[in-house]
């Protein structure tokens, strides 16, 4: 188990025995890596909302999880899902996301292939291009590489059979690697995912080296 992964496990039985200041460890490991899956899912306006409503049913539960830091990673990203799922059904469809991705800052440092091929976008409209892909290959791509997991756990968050993730996550990477090619941009706010558009904004996004590599990457089985 890596150092980080140690420290959250620690963190998570403590915060389980009551102790408020490791559940605050436990919330700043964890929430910029789940704030950025749950904006995939419903957007900037709603993201915070949502991800709130998923800490309560966290700590309202912990006591009831049993599991490593990697466990807990998944178990909180299915929370969130769920109530981002609850919010999608009210609202009738999923939103275009914003170029926010400060989040990102805090993903897992593990130097898998999903891992490095983001890193090749470098740019500050990661999750505005994530927003393009078809949702499952937006979900496989932020759970691998935002939120950290392994195509196991991603697939246990999503209801599917690794093999599948991998491939979402493979798709989305290459398509990713396009989007930044040709420039594409953010989406409006009242596309669905059936009618995104790519678009360049005076911040568009440069095709750079890093490109190159990214595309070559995503060729590889993840």
């Amino acid at each position: 188990m890596q150092g980080d992964d140690a420290e959250l496990t620690a963190a998570v039985r403590a915060a389980q025995g009551g102790d408020e200041t490791a559940f605050r460890t436990v919330y700043r490991t964890v929430h910029p890596r789940l704030l950025g899956y749950v904006r995939t899912l419903v957007g900037d306006a709603e993201a915070e909302d949502v991800a709130s409503e998923a800490w309560l049913q966290i700590a309202r539960d912990l006591e009831r999880f049993t599991g490593d830091a990697d466990r807990f990673r998944g178990w909180a990203a299915r929370i969130a899902r769920n109530r981002a799922l609850d919010h999608i059904r009210m609202r009738g469809r999923r939103p275009a996301i914003g170029g926010d991705d400060s989040e990102l800052a805090g993903r897992a440092g593990d130097a898998d292939t999903a891992g490095e091929a983001l890193e090749a976008l470098g740019t500050g409209r990661t999750l505005a291009l994530i927003a393009q892909l078809p949702q499952d290959q937006a979900e496989a791509v932020v759970l691998r590489v935002v939120v950290g997991l392994d195509a196991k756990s991603a697939a246990g968050v999503l209801g599917k059979r690794p093999g599948a993730v991998r491939t979402a996550a493979h798709r989305g990477l290459r398509r990713l690697a396009e989007l930044v090619t040709s420039g594409g941009g953010s989406t409006p706010a009242d596309a669905t995912p059936g009618q995104r558009q790519s678009h360049t904004g005076a911040g568009g996004v440069n095709a750079s080296a890093g490109v190159t590599q990214l595309r070559a990457r995503t060729q590889k089985d993840m």
